[in-house]
């Protein structure tokens, strides 16, 4: 049951960033969550602080997309694209929840790159 709520709560969570609703986003977090970003290494302390680095954003997103969600018990990967800038971000988002709110999310970014001609035979593209 928990696992269904906590699933509830990841949809309300990407279509409130989707849209933009920056409160509804953040009602996922515990007040003093933690947020990772390894590849530029920061780190995020407290609901309140990721909420205004995401409201203060220069170049908001202009589209988002789950592909998809994993998760058991309280370890939860969502995989999506967000497109900023007119190009698309590769993003896989490894949400840790306690008590029914995230206490740690560390996002990986990703840009795309050109798939190579060499191994055309053995591939297929993916939408």
């Amino acid at each position: 049951m928990e696992e269904e709520r906590i699933r509830e709560a990841l949809n309300a969570h990407w279509h409130a960033s989707a849209i933009g609703d920056v409160d509804a986003e953040h009602a996922i977090y515990e007040k003093n969550a933690i947020c990772d970003y390894p590849q530029s290494g920061e780190r995020i302390l407290g609901r309140a602080n990721l909420q205004a680095l995401r409201s203060h954003h220069p170049g908001k997103p202009s589209g988002f997309r789950v592909r998809r969600m994993l998760g058991k018990e309280d370890l939860w990967i969502t995989e999506y694209t967000i497109n900023y800038l007119g190009r698309p971000a590769f993003t896989v988002s490894i949400m840790e929840f306690r008590s029914g709110k995230v206490v740690h999310e560390t996002q990986y970014f990703a840009d795309p790159f050109e798939a190579p001609a060499w191994r055309t035979q053995w591939v297929q593209h993916i939408p």
